[in-house]
């Protein structure tokens, strides 16, 4: 039974490509009807009532054993409810966002795939079984995110996020390599990684490991890709942002935290990389317009809180916020996307504007998510937040000021999005006649919205399900520094943009996102693209013509040259021949 939740989505996106790709509503009854399967199957294994299967040798050979098979632990059952939970939602959710779209069958394809390759993830024994699946995560992202591939922008965003993860995914390989070059196997088991233990080869284990995190969950200096994944359908943002591929960065390094916590060094490198992504990403926040943007450096910003918390040795930490954050990012997506439906796909905010009365169901969910996210107290993400404040605090205070400026900067920048876009006047005429979307997509925002409520609270049992023990050793300095900044945050927003017509305050450096496209450009791009013409300029020329064609050419030059004194006359032939017998001479007698 355990296998329904690969085989499910697997079977799902084979039938609809070869079969139902152009009846969009097979397509759509196929799709979703995989993604509730995996969804019971998952509810099945978290009680008890499903148990994990045998595995299946794949290879055999000295020195390396590859099984096919499923961990079933309580990370990886906590983990496939919240994935197969929130990816059943957007299902639902996209038959109305995607109806009138002529290639919902294709997507409904691509998002049967998707599902597949991030639950392999997550119930991979191995680093072999893992990495499969993860590159499957890769493609499946390149399609969704390029869906409207017509487009240049969304081909672009599909091309630049295929190749910023696919750095992060080398340095992964190498770091799996490593690791079973140290330890002879690439299961995932403690008692093996302790041939890690005092061995130079730790760290740098460790942190080729953590490159595939950087490229799937957008941490510094990887993290371009995912702004401009923007350009995939709604669904696919909140698909991609909120539960599944950025997500599976910090489920791989809760998963190979026996790795991880052999170097402190390493550790140490992993907790900056957070919290700086967090804040740099928080900032850049605060001075976008376009709302998925926001929303989507406010997952880069969140994610940089979990990976701080895991570099803190605070994994349960940073899964607790993961799930929350599951919850109420894809609730802010589908949000925006209720949003984009009704403004026929306009995604500035400055041109929305009481958008909140036209569309009450939507305002309202996307309030609750607002204020999870921003850390209102009473909400699953101030519960989860609290947390990873209170790890970085005990380890490393330095990144606990960071972590709480971020607070202040994500309450700010969320109070700006809800504030301009949802409240005051309409400011262009299709925000004027706006209109609640349909049901089939109000739903799952209700769903969402109860669970970004709840899901912080013991009684929902997140904390208790990942095996977590009560710390007496409690700072009273993080719930204070915590409020403090949350109601700095409100206030500012509130007072910046109450009555807000245009943006108030520009600064280019976060408006250009520190520059850092630009730098990639200058640096990257220009330096291959001239490195590429030098290349060729070799291959052409030195290569080519000199060392290739440069001796058949000389050849060729003697055989015309020679060729020229072949004219066939006779008393020519004779002269020259007369003329060389007197040089002969000369040369022997004439001394």
């Amino acid at each position: 039974m355990a296998w329904l939740l690969l085989l499910a989505p697997l079977v799902s996106a084979f039938l609809v490509w070869v079969a139902f790709r152009r009846h969009p509503r097979a397509s759509q009854a196929v799709s979703i009807t995989a993604s509730l399967i995996t969804f019971l199957t998952a509810i099945g294994i978290a009680l008890g009532k499903i148990e994990a299967p045998a595995s299946l040798a794949w290879i055999d050979l000295p020195g390396l054993r590859v099984e096919i098979g499923m961990t079933l632990d309580s990370l990886a059952r906590l983990m496939l409810l919240m994935v197969t939970g929130v990816a059943f939602l957007i299902h639902v959710y996209s038959l109305g966002y995607m109806a009138e779209d002529p290639g919902r069958g294709r997507f409904f394809g691509e998002l049967s795939l998707f599902l597949a390759s991030m639950i392999g993830i997550i119930v991979s024994t191995n680093f072999i079984m893992m990495y499969i699946f993860w590159e499957l995560v890769g493609v499946s992202s390149y399609l969704l995110i390029g869906f409207w591939f017509e487009k240049n922008s969304a081909a672009d965003a599909a091309r630049k996020a295929f190749l910023a993860n696919r750095v992060g995914d080398f340095g992964f390989l190498l770091g799996i390599l490593t690791f079973w070059a140290t330890c002879g196997t690439v299961a995932f088991d403690p008692a093996a990684a302790r041939g890690l233990a005092g061995n130079s080869l730790a760290p740098i284990a460790a942190l080729l490991l953590f490159c595939g995190c950087i490229g799937k969950s957008a941490q510094i200096p990887l993290h371009v890709w995912l702004p401009d994944a923007m350009e995939g359908p709604t669904p696919v943002s909140a698909l991609i942002h909120a539960a599944t591929m950025v997500a599976a960065g910090v489920y791989m390094l809760c998963r190979i935290f026996f790795v991880l916590e052999l170097s402190p060094e390493a550790l140490s490198v992993i907790a900056w990389t957070g919290g700086i992504t967090a804040l740099v990403a928080a900032l850049i926040a605060t001075q976008q317009n376009d709302i998925k943007r926001v929303l989507a450096y406010s997952t880069m910003s969140q994610l940089g809180y979990m990976v701080l918390a895991v570099g803190c040795a605070g994994t349960t930490a940073a899964m607790f916020h993961l799930t929350t954050h599951g919850f109420f990012k894809a609730l802010l997506f589908m949000g925006a996307g209720s949003v984009l439906h009704a403004l026929h796909h306009e995604q500035d905010i400055w041109r929305m504007g009481g958008v909140g009365r036209k569309m009450p169901l939507t305002f309202a969910t996307f309030g609750i998510g607002a204020a999870a996210l921003a850390g209102i107290p009473g909400l699953s993400g101030f519960f989860s937040k609290e947390d990873i404040l209170q790890t970085a605090a005990q380890s490393k205070p330095a990144l606990f000021w960071i972590a709480a400026l971020t607070a202040a900067l994500t309450a700010f920048y969320m109070t700006r999005i809800t504030l301009v876009a949802f409240l005051g006047k309409p400011r262009t005429e299709v925000a004027t006649h706006a209109k609640e979307s349909p049901l089939v997509m109000g739903i799952p925002l209700i769903i969402l919205a109860g669970l970004a409520i709840v899901a912080g609270y013991p009684f929902f049992g997140i904390l208790h399900y990942l095996g977590a023990q009560e710390s007496a050793e409690k700072s009273l300095l993080v719930p204070a520094a915590s409020l403090t900044a949350v109601i700095l945050g409100l206030t500012a927003g509130a007072v910046g943009y109450g009555r807000a017509t245009r943006e108030r305050i520009v600064i280019p450096l976060l408006e250009r996102k520190f520059y850092f496209d630009e730098i990639y450009d200058w640096t990257i791009l220009k330096l291959q693209e001239e490195a590429a013409r030098l290349l060729a300029w070799i291959d052409q020329w030195i290569i080519g013509f000199f060392l290739v064609r440069g001796g058949a050419f000389l050849v060729s030059l003697g055989g015309e040259m020679l060729r020229l004194l072949q004219a066939g006359n006779l008393r020519e032939y004779a002269f020259f021949f007369a003329l060389g017998a007197g040089g002969i001479l000369l040369l022997l007698f004439g001394h």
